[in-house]
């Protein structure tokens, strides 16, 4: 009987729970306000890319309300992209057909309420994809755009979902 009663506490204490049940934020923080990334890489838009991302991410998931302005902001997302590096990591006969994007930011979740209190910081947010090269396209920056596009959708789905959910 002990047994099975200490089994059943094991089992029943085990720590697993559902990805995205869990809310890391406080409950009172409302809105978040964020300003444009700076970007430290020589990569041109790419901040904006990603902030503009980003700030979407926020609005399409309904939790927190984007504000326009600091002063109204129960939470201000403060972010700089430190590195951008694009590598060939497949070939047809010659040419790239898949490159991987990998992108090193610093973020910092600060409540605005508490004195810019840092809720959550990365000094290392390290994003790594891969994306497909389509290889009938002549214009190669045309390419490189698209990708830029949607790897900044993935490094804020990513990323909104380390700051709501706490991983």
């Amino acid at each position: 009987m002990k047994r099975l009663a200490l089994l059943c506490v094991l089992l029943t204490s085990c720590g697993y729970g559902l990805v995205g049940r869990n809310n890391f934020l406080d409950p009172s923080i409302k809105t978040i306000y964020v300003p444009a990334f700076v970007n430290r890489t020589t990569r041109v838009e790419l901040e904006q890319r990603v902030t503009q991302a980003v700030a979407e991410e926020f609005v399409s998931r309904g939790r927190l309300r984007l504000v326009s302005s600091p002063n109204d902001a129960n939470a201000i997302l403060k972010g700089s992209i430190d590195s951008f590096n694009i590598f060939p990591i497949a070939f047809d006969q010659g040419r790239a057909t898949r490159y991987q994007i990998s992108i090193t930011a610093k973020i910092e979740l600060l409540d605005h309420r508490k004195e810019d209190k840092v809720i959550w910081s990365n000094d290392q947010y390290r994003f790594t994809e891969n994306y497909e090269v389509n290889v009938a396209s002549t214009d190669a920056f045309d390419q490189e755009s698209r990708a830029i596009r949607e790897i900044a959708v993935r490094f804020a789905e990513g990323l909104v979902t380390n700051l709501l959910e706490g991983f």
